[in-house]
């Protein structure tokens, strides 16, 4: 029996929409709408998820469009070799998109935040850690422990907001290795030790300095991944019998430095080392099957890696860490 009522064939729809328009033609011109504006993007600022019982909130500092990718990856390979890699991947090779993505971790007893992004207004498009982290519901004086992977701007620039602590209540940990490093570099010649010595040192004696399989907190774990800089970190996460990686800038294109880890970065300071570290990490990540958040990679950044020929692929995450 059907309770629908009468069928409404479609050449009666059709038939019934050309009379309407027959009544418009007759009654007079239909009124004329203005387009709809275009909105432009629409702001991103944060992606969240558990982690056994930690949440996990990436915060998007921002984005860099550059042009020349070759002139930062893929900087021992010809032309050829990087448009061919770059086309089969539906890149362009006359410029790219850098994503910053520093990590918050709320483990129910404290509130940290990995890397500090650029600082709140530093370059257009980018230092916007800190209204990220307000969107997504904290004020900076929670944040109870501040860890820096390493000392290069886009990490530890936001540290200070106008000569003072940005995060007032915060802790500090890091490498001990890097901020050594950085600490015996001339102030005066280096523009990365000026920074270490005006946002990173007057905050030292707050500061714990890690070495590898140093803890920050009970289930986050320090893992040496030198090459980028020297004493670069990343961070094993495990909650539940779950992990994830923050795998800072270990690599830094999900492409150009996953697919093809052998590839020069230009801001990796030790290359073959670095190559060398790309290898181990990735490989560990492909055989573990753990997932890692990287801090270039495609927000919200997230996502697992597939061994792939002679590299690996990324696989972004889309459901998998939310079940």
């Amino acid at each position: 029996m059907n309770n629908a009522g009468p069928l409404i064939s479609r050449r009666t729809a059709l038939i019934g929409g050309g009379a309407g328009t027959a009544v418009l033609a007759m009654g007079g011109a239909a009124p004329v709408s203005a387009a709809a504006p275009q909105m432009g993007a629409a702001p991103i600022r944060y992606s969240r998820f558990m982690l056994g019982d930690l949440e996990i909130t990436t915060l998007l500092d921002g984005e860099a469009f550059s042009e020349e990718p070759q002139k930062t990856f893929g900087m021992n390979v010809d032309s050829a070799e990087f448009a061919r890699v770059s086309e089969a991947n539906f890149l362009p090779t006359d410029n790219f998109f850098n994503f910053f993505t520093p990590t918050l971790i709320n483990t129910g007893k404290e509130l940290i935040l990995f890397d500090t992004g650029l600082g709140e207004g530093a370059r257009p498009g980018r230092g916007r850690t800190m209204s990220a982290l307000e969107a997504a519901g904290y004020t900076p004086d929670q944040v109870d422990v501040v860890v820096l992977t390493h000392m290069h701007p886009d990490h530890i620039l936001g540290l200070m907001e106008n000569g003072m602590p940005a995060y007032p209540n915060a802790r500090y940990v890091t490498g001990s290795k890097e901020y050594n490093f950085w600490s015996a570099q001339d102030p005066e010649s280096n523009g990365v030790a000026k920074l270490v010595a005006s946002h990173m040192t007057p905050l030292a004696e707050k500061t714990t300095f890690l070495d590898d399989g140093g803890s920050v907190v009970s289930g986050i774990t320090a893992m040496a991944a030198e090459g980028h800089t020297p004493g670069h970190m990343t961070y094993m996460l495990e909650s539940s019998g779950k992990q994830l990686l923050l795998a800072a800038d270990t690599a830094n294109h999900f492409v150009w430095s996953l697919g093809y880890p052998d590839w020069e970065v230009r801001f990796d300071m030790d290359k073959a080392m670095a190559a060398k570290t790309r290898r181990k990490v990735l490989s560990m990540l492909a055989s573990d099957k753990i997932p890692f958040s990287g801090y270039h990679m495609p927000f919200p950044a997230v996502g697992f890696i597939e061994a792939n020929g002679n590299g690996f692929r990324f696989v972004a995450e889309s459901y998998q860490l939310s079940l």
